[in-house]
């Protein structure tokens, strides 16, 4: 066992030392992931060596079977949950999380639908077989490429965010004869406790039609009320619905219901208002999953049965008929699905001033400050693999992969290799003294909006991802090289 050891002055106040460097958080790990009699980090009985020597690193390895398996619980949650509310919910699996050929194919086969929001995400629908039906396609700039390629596929749905977009949608269905599906997306201004980057149903920003009455030049009109009824004068749009998304990450229902009933009590009167039937409403997602041992994510039915009883108790009290439910979990399906591997290189130790209050856990530097030892640990990955950290602070959590240790636990930081000094992958975390170069690290909770953002940053190729079932890998998604990178690269001939 460790030695016992204090926390470091340094470590934010959420961040306990651990009672065991060996032990996983079950939380923000996929199911199947474990340490093997060796004590090596293992999925579905693969050791983490073995996929370094097959696949290198760095390396997203996701479980499919939890993937599979998350998807499918979301599905079975809110279709119990709504039965006598709506005779269930369609999933919207939101694509930009992480999407490739397989993972559309899983979301499909596990009954769910997808949620695009570009071009070339409709493409990868197209290449896995998903029908047109089963597919959204968001955005706050569609181009027209965009849009015609929606209307080719056929779309279940076109969620609009602008009366300039609603415009433009109108006129090239009707240029081809066509009625164009669309759902409206609101900002019911509805506080997420979240990021303030991510939370997205606030005024201040790009998406959606502002429910606000004094968001238009014409007095006591919103913005959503002018697209509501300007859809409705447009032969070539088929107006489905209403749509909005409150933000990311968020643990607490009070927003998501707070929402619903905006939602509702607003369709209600567009409904009486222009005589129309609004027959859809969709609720997004955000919801939020373990990064570290703190976060508290709630499971799929407790959200469900929440979110159920607001939308079964304002359509009763609005006297309507509830609308067709719908929702968009992404992160919730995929972030604990996966983690990043990377392997150790440089280490190096620093002192950093803290509070004079903490001076007898100290030591005290030559300009009489009280310092404290922060480690950095730099692994063969970075920003250019997770970009979460230096986007929005995100934090994460990493564990020694390679083998079990019994050395105490040491304040560090976990950096990547690139030439910016915001490239951190784990701000504070508790690793064994002892981890050195050549030890493998695992960062957990990487499914989401890692991989999606990768970049080539300082000209490193983005990982591959393997996609783990049953005690076999396969690559999902294949690593680039260096020469996939000088392909692109059209200055010299190529020879």
């Amino acid at each position: 066992m460790q030695r016992n050891a204090s926390a470091s002055p340094l470590a934010p106040d959420w961040l306990a030392v651990p009672e065991d460097l060996n032990a996983l958080h079950a939380p923000m790990w996929a199911a199947g992931v474990e340490r093997n009699d060796a004590g090596m980090l293992a999925i579905d009985g693969i050791p983490v060596s073995e996929l370094k020597e097959q696949f290198g690193t760095p390396l997203f390895v996701m479980s499919e079977s939890d993937f599979r398996a998350r998807a499918r619980s979301f599905k079975d949650a809110f279709d119990h949950a709504f039965a006598d509310i709506c005779a269930g919910v369609d999933v919207y699996y939101a694509g930009k999380s992480f999407l490739c050929t397989a993972v559309a194919s899983w979301v499909a086969e596990e009954g769910l639908r997808l949620d695009t929001c570009s071009g070339g995400e409709l493409a990868v629908a197209a290449r896995a077989g998903i029908a047109g039906a089963n597919l959204s396609l968001h955005g706050n700039n569609k181009s027209d490429a965009e849009i015609r390629r929606a209307l080719d596929m056929k779309l279940g749905r076109i969620v609009v965010d602008s009366l300039d977009e609603l415009d433009r949608v109108a006129k090239i269905a009707e240029g081809r004869g066509e009625a164009a599906k669309v759902m409206l997306r609101l900002t019911p201004g509805v506080h997420a406790h979240t990021h303030e980057f991510i939370a997205t149903a606030h005024e201040d920003q790009k998406f959606g039609l502002s429910m606000a009455g004094d968001t238009t030049d014409e007095e006591g009109l919103s913005a959503a009320e002018e697209a509501v009824a300007a859809a409705t004068t447009y032969h070539s749009i088929e107006l489905l619905g209403l749509h909005c998304h409150i933000g990311s990450q968020i643990f607490e229902p009070d927003g998501f219901a707070l929402a619903a009933e905006k939602l509702l009590t607003f369709l209600d009167s567009m409904q009486r208002k222009y005589s129309i039937v609004l027959p859809e409403l969709d609720l997004g997602g955000g919801y939020g999953i373990a990064y570290t041992p703190v976060d508290t994510p709630r499971p799929p039915a407790e959200i469900a049965h929440a979110m159920a009883a607001v939308v079964r108790s304002t359509c009763a009290s609005l006297e309507i008929t509830p609308p067709r439910i719908s929702i968009e979990p992404g992160r919730a399906i995929v972030g604990s699905s996966t983690f990043t591997l990377y392997e150790v290189g440089t280490l190096k130790t620093v002192r950093v001033d803290a509070p004079a209050a903490t001076a007898a856990k100290g030591a005290e530097g030559a300009n009489g400050n009280v310092t404290f030892p922060r480690r950095y640990v730099s692994v063969d990955g970075g920003m250019s693999d997770n970009a979460r950290p230096v986007l929005y602070d995100a934090d994460y959590s990493a564990v020694l992969a390679s083998r079990a240790t019994e050395s105490a636990p040491q304040l560090s930081r976990v950096v990547g290799k690139h030439c910016e000094s915001g490239d951190i992958v784990v701000r504070d975390v508790y690793l064994p003294e002892d981890v050195a170069a050549g030890d493998l690290l695992a960062v957990p909770g990487t499914g989401a909006y890692c991989w999606a953002l990768s970049s080539n940053y300082n000209y490193l190729a983005r990982p591959g991802v393997v996609a783990v079932r049953d005690g076999s890998a396969r690559l999902i998604v294949r690593g680039e090289t260096e020469e996939d990178l000088l392909n692109r690269d059209m200055g010299v001939a190529n020879v």
